[in-house]
């Protein structure tokens, strides 16, 4: 029995991925219909998910597009009701959107502060909520979260993003708790990744110090944070649960 491919095939199943028109999202959502699944995306800006539909449609698998913010708790029940209603069943999802840049602790007001809080956090718990009877349905499911390195560095500037990383970092574990064994739920922890968001922040000298003090030698691509999401949401992991994967080049420190 060729047992190896059959543990990472996603053959029949549905998946959801938020923040997908670009980036870390774009390249899961590509990922998990390469490994045979269906997808639901969604993200801001319509151009950028029809360009993903129209490639995951090109791999023979079927794909929605549901444009809105995450942080609009319609727009999130929205995008369930069409999962489920159009591509049948939910059995991943994978918690992408979020974000925030440095923060100057003695300008940064609590508005602000508490906005970067909800948008890391929020969405992911409540479409954990939304999916979790879905999934049950669909005989069990699994659900990642994308946080990052800055949940665990102590680093300047970075005391919104970081918090907002560890609070979903710790949720990921504790909600683990709640939906086992039917719904598994882990997060990735992705090191400094090669998108349109790092770009202009990308000196050539910066890059050259980063690559530098990163064990692997150069920074990471989101093909790298996708194949650990394929891996998390697929039957090769079916016995891991409430775990933070640090997908991160083997820095252990920040290096930007």
């Amino acid at each position: 029995m060729n047992l190896i491919p059959s543990l990472f095939s996603l053959h029949g199943q549905v998946a959801i991925v938020t923040g997908a028109g670009k980036g870390i999202g774009r390249a899961c959502a590509l990922a998990l219909a390469q490994a045979g699944a269906d997808v639901a995306l969604a993200a801001r800006t319509q151009a950028d998910l029809d360009a993903v539909a129209a490639d995951i449609r090109a791999l023979g698998r079927r794909a929605i597009t549901v444009a809105g913010d995450v942080s609009d708790e319609a727009a999130l029940d929205t995008l369930v009701a069409r999962t489920v209603a159009e591509l049948g069943k939910i059995n991943i999802l994978v918690n992408n959107a979020g974000g925030a840049g440095p923060n100057s602790p003695l300008k940064m007001g609590g508005a602000e502060f508490s906005a970067v809080l909800a948008w890391n956090v929020t969405p992911a718990y409540l479409l954990i909520q939304k999916t979790a009877q879905a999934m049950r349905e669909a005989g069990g499911g699994a659900v990642v979260n994308i946080s990052s390195v800055a949940a665990r560095y102590a680093q300047k500037h970075f005391s919104a993003y970081g918090a907002a990383k560890a609070a979903l970092n710790q949720m990921t574990r504790n909600l683990a708790q709640d939906f086992g064994p039917a719904v598994r739920i882990n997060a990735i922890e992705p090191g400094t990744i090669m998108t349109d968001a790092l770009a202009p922040f990308l000196t050539p000298e910066r890059k050259e110090r980063m690559v530098a003090s990163t064990p692997m030698a150069r920074l990471g691509q989101p093909e790298d944070i996708a194949a650990a999401a394929l891996f998390l949401v697929s039957p090769a992991s079916s016995w891991i649960t409430g775990k933070i994967l640090g997908v991160d080049g083997g820095v252990e420190a920040p290096n930007f």
